[in-house]
């Protein structure tokens, strides 16, 4: 029998700002326990909060960060975005990208998973630029290979009922959105009028937590606001 989530324990990495903040938020407004891993404590005084501080890019830092945990869900909402034309590619922020997108999610779930109870949730934050973007080639083939990875993750974990998928929305109205190290690469606003609201992302991440999405896996969800049109 799939476990009830909807008051289970959720890993949250990312979650001082953006994306990761507001899933953090519309757990906890829904009863869930989270940890929150990122580098920024957000100071969150919430009883059923707790925050581990860790650099995701450190991969030794990764197996204490979460010891001693076993979720029930594990949401990986870290992200920061890098640009460039091909031709004047910078290697060292494709490898920053790869790290932190890809890989502290790869380490994370090779850590939890095993400890994840049947019934189990993992949600990946990828992004609508996953399918290729003008100036974003790195920073889409690190939001690609999440799409394989979930996947694979999915078929591998169905017997147990764990789900694995990707929430993938078009330029969000985040912090990131604003960061200078990403000048030059301007965000696409979408044909609705607006950038995607964080609560949006949240609120479809906590559905494919619930157990009413527990027949959803191996999916990419766009919330894009008619961007892929």
């Amino acid at each position: 029998m799939p476990i009830e989530t909807s008051a289970g324990h959720a890993i949250v990495t990312g979650a001082s700002s953006g994306i990761g903040a507001a899933i953090t938020a519309r757990l906890l407004l829904e009863g869930w326990r989270v940890t929150g891993l990122s580098r920024s404590d957000p100071g969150l005084d919430h009883a059923h909060y707790d925050h581990r501080t860790v650099d995701l890019l450190n991969a030794a830092a990764l197996e204490p960060a979460v010891a001693g945990l076993r979720p029930t869900a594990f949401i990986h909402a870290a992200g920061l975005m890098r640009g460039g034309v091909v031709g004047a590619l910078d290697v060292e922020a494709g490898r920053l990208l790869w790290r932190l997108h890809v890989d502290a999610a790869m380490l994370l779930a090779n850590l939890l998973v095993p400890r994840m109870p049947d019934g189990g949730r993992i949600v990946l934050v990828g992004s609508r630029t996953a399918a290729g973007a003008l100036g974003r080639s790195q920073y889409a083939a690190t939001k690609a290979a999440l799409v394989a990875m979930v996947r694979s993750w999915a078929i591998e974990l169905a017997a147990r009922g764990i789900t694995a998928n990707v929430v993938a929305p078009a330029a969000t109205d985040t912090p990131m959105l604003r960061d200078p190290a990403r000048a030059g690469v301007a965000p696409k606003l979408p044909p609705i009028g607006r950038y995607i609201r964080p609560e949006e992302v949240a609120a479809l991440t906590a559905f494919l937590l619930g157990p009413e999405a527990g027949a959803i896996t191996g999916q990419q969800l766009l919330i894009c606001g008619g961007s892929s049109l």
